[in-house]
């Protein structure tokens, strides 16, 4: 959660008519700052309090009037401005101040906007908790069960969220689990008495995991700690259903309990550094529509949904917006030569972007040009991003890979090693798979159940996202919301991943600048 200040630059008795959130055709009025009479140079004191998440694209937009009666109707108003712009921005910007012009009114100036975010302080906290169960149904017909659980946090809509997953204790219907460490912001957005609801499953190799049962609690009743009121119930509704003698599928108990206040993701992205590195992957030929690179006039295909979806959010967390984009697997020109490693400009002396409308300008002039060409091998890659990631790990960058493939892998062993080499790295990976491949592969690196290992040497870190393309086609063409739902739980990971690299290594974050203050005031502060 984070509030919000304003301050602009023009005359006027003049108050700010805010606007939170534009989805499809719908826009939902977030609220308005007080009115100052008779200023050039305005300083709303009045905050207010938003939801913030990294993985979403949250729109905002900033209305400024001119007060001319008591009448709450804003026709009523002369309209001074507006600026569009989105939450990560606000946030991602040097001490999570923006400033940006306004406009709305063709040739005129209409002044300057002055937005700052400050993070609140029940945003800071980290629950580490353990967790135990007995008597678990088993599932498995050779041996007992290898049961995980899974948690979720309950949203405003009634749906759930997954905030965290555990290990898989394999063969026992008694398994005690690793302690782990969540933000308490990730377990129930700082609603102490949220409803979490906890689902136990038996792992399956082919990932069809069985059921065991669930049960809801609450952060506040898990902050009890070890005790009779945290032993719940391991519920099967179906199976209760069936038999009339059923009790339950068994009791998982909370063995420990403890929360410390620690830095949080925007206290280093005030004074760190975001760097963004792309490679394509695939093959087909572009002119063909059966091609997933193919060039529809009418539509993006899905290698370029995927990556404005992604990039569009990653990119409000860099201050220049120059990205390298490499293409990967392609026979080039002149000669036909083969390249595991090419700039999609062009340009091998500089391989950098401009923001991701550029990246996609790249992208469809080097279809034309290169001829895209397998075998797919991924090791080269991750190393390559690697090498970035192992010159500077002090904290001040951080590196995201993304992966748009089609499923096939030719060099699994390899790039599991040089997965399990960069986890000790500040870098994350994502991994979209576009096309209807199987991409059984893609799940075993994702790592969530099973750590990814390599020689007997697991990964430091879960630095892998994985998640299939075709499981967000919209079937009425609304690509508009699916792409957002793609890039939500793309990028859902990426602040813990960053948070778990800086911890391990003891980085703290950079100080942030003091707060601004307008020329000829004092800084207001006032308690939300």
């Amino acid at each position: 959660m984070y509030t919000t200040e304003c301050g602009k630059h023009f005359s006027c008795s003049t108050f700010l008519d805010r606007v939170l959130y534009k989805i499809s055709a719908i826009i939902f009025c977030f609220g308005r700052t007080e009115v100052i009479d008779n200023t050039l140079n305005p300083d709303f004191v009045r905050k207010y309090i938003l939801d913030y998440f990294f993985e979403e694209k949250q729109n905002l937009r900033f209305d400024f009037y001119d007060v001319d009666s008591k009448s709450p109707d804003l026709s009523k108003h002369d309209f001074l401005g507006q600026m569009f712009c989105t939450l990560g921005e606000i946030v991602g910007s040097p001490a999570s101040r923006l400033e940006k012009p306004l406009g709305g009114i063709p040739g005129k100036k209409c002044g300057t906007i002055i937005l700052t975010a400050e993070e609140l302080s029940n945003c800071r906290d980290s629950a580490t908790m353990q967790f135990c169960a007995n008597k678990l149904d088993k599932k498995d017909f050779f041996g007992k069960s290898d049961p995980f659980m899974v948690f979720y946090r309950s949203n405003e809509d009634g749906t759930f969220t997954i905030c965290h997953k555990t290990e898989v204790v394999k063969n026992t219907l008694n398994p005690v689990w690793q302690p782990f460490t969540i933000p308490v912001r990730a377990l129930c957005n700082g609603d102490y008495d949220r409803t979490i609801k906890v689902e136990v499953y038996d792992w399956d190799r082919d990932g069809s995991h069985d059921f065991i049962g669930d049960f809801t609690t609450s952060y506040r009743e898990l902050a009890r700690g070890q005790s009779q009121f945290n032993v719940y119930e391991v519920i099967n509704t179906k199976k209760k259903m069936k038999k009339k003698k059923y009790v339950n599928s068994g009791t998982v108990t909370l063995l420990s309990f403890s929360v410390e206040s620690e830095f949080t993701f925007l206290d280093y992205i005030k004074g760190g550094g975001y760097h963004w590195i792309l490679f394509h992957l695939s093959t087909g030929n572009p002119s063909q529509s059966t091609s997933l690179h193919y060039m529809n006039p009418y539509q993006l295909n899905a290698y370029a949904m995927a990556l404005k979806a992604v990039g569009e959010i990653i990119q409000d967390y860099d201050s220049d917006k120059m990205f390298p984009a490499l293409g990967f697997g392609a026979k080039l020109p002149p000669d036909g030569r083969v390249s595991h490693e090419f700039p999609l400009n062009g340009n091998m002396e500089n391989p950098y972007c401009n923001g991701i409308e550029g990246i996609l300008e790249a992208y469809h002039q080097s279809l034309k040009t290169v001829q895209l060409y397998g075998p797919t091998n991924f090791a080269p890659i991750v190393n390559h991003v690697a090498r970035y990631a192992a010159a500077v790990q002090d904290g001040s960058q951080y590196f995201v890979l993304l992966i748009i493939t089609d499923g096939v892998i030719s060099d699994m062993a390899q790039t599991k090693e040089a997965i399990v080499n960069a986890a000790k790295l500040p870098m994350s990976i994502i991994i979209v798979g576009v096309g209807q491949a199987e991409f059984d592969a893609m799940v075993e690196l994702d790592g969530d159940d099973i750590r990814i290992s390599s020689r007997g040497k697991l990964a430091e870190r879960d630095i892998v996202q994985f998640v299939p393309f075709r499981d967000y086609m919209d079937r009425t063409g609304n690509h508009v919301l699916s792409m957002a739902r793609l890039a939500k739980d793309v990028l859902a990971e990426i602040p813990d991943q960053f948070i778990s690299y800086m911890k391990s290594r003891g980085i703290k974050p950079n100080p942030a600048p003091p707060p601004y203050t307008p020329p000829g005031h004092t800084h207001h502060h006032t308690q939300i």
